[in-house]
């Protein structure tokens, strides 16, 4: 039987470190070593190269001559910045959403805020088991990924995808181990976006993303620094870090 070809490997390793790091096992700053990878995986360290170039290329590793690999560590600016983009996409994406939704994509996000809002409430509440953490995050992300396909633009889609603006807004949500909102932030949210006024939909989608963002840039910021070097910087509540966890190797 012939090998799978590198490229599916890849993608395979780029999947479970990607996941690794949404689910927090990964937190900012944590060494990736492409050895103890490829063993945790069982693949080649090749493998975990291809796969750690192309999570590399989306923002969510960075590589220092004499120091390695490890999940990037973001600044205040950085955050401020991922924050605009997403603001500017998911404006517009709120806009079209409004001319475009038909009756039943409209029912179908009520659905699916009210559903949201029930799980970030649980949030609240003191349920941070890991596991239900990531059916939160994975939750909300399909929730404000329909805004943006239910507007009908491919190309805004494609601005969304590229940008990866969705899956910071995740990492900042688990580093300072979920953020509190509004009971009916996102039930809110929606019903201005099922209503017939875009101006209203862009107003409330931004107001949407504001909030809490000083919040979230101050909490990072108190827990992520510069240092090349393992465990400055704790997983989130819940999250067990495998005995092999990766360190900083050099190239």
């Amino acid at each position: 039987m012939n090998a799978p070809p590198l490229e599916t490997l890849s993608e395979s390793a780029y999947q479970a470190i990607r996941e690794r790091i949404l689910r927090g096992g990964f937190p900012f700053g944590a060494g990736l070593s492409r050895r103890k990878l490829a063993k945790m995986l069982g693949t080649s360290q090749l493998t975990v190269s291809v796969a750690l170039r192309r999570l590399e290329s989306d923002g969510l590793v960075e590589t220092k001559a004499r120091a390695g690999t490890r999940v990037r560590v973001p600044g205040p600016e950085d955050v401020r910045d991922s924050y605009i983009l997403r603001e500017a996409l998911e404006s517009q994406a709120a806009r079209l959403f409004v001319e475009n939704a038909t009756l039943e994509q409209k029912r179908e996000l009520r659905r699916m805020a009210e559903h949201t809002d029930v799980l970030f409430n649980r949030c609240v509440g003191g349920d941070t088991d890991a596991e239900f953490l990531y059916e939160v995050h994975s939750y909300h992300l399909q929730l404000h990924t329909r805004i943006a396909e239910y507007g009908g633009s491919r190309a805004l889609m494609r601005a969304f995808e590229k940008n990866q603006v969705l899956i910071f807004n995740w990492l900042f949500d688990v580093a300072v181990h979920h953020q509190r909102r509004p009971p009916r932030s996102h039930r809110d949210l929606i019903e201005v976006l099922c209503g017939a006024d875009p101006e209203a939909a862009d107003r409330a989608m931004r107001k949407h993303i504001r909030y809490g963002l000083e919040e979230i840039v101050g909490a990072i910021a108190a827990r992520t620094n510069g240092r090349w070097r393992r465990g400055s910087i704790a997983a989130a509540p819940g999250t067990v870090m495998a005995s092999d966890a990766p360190e900083p190797v050099s190239r």
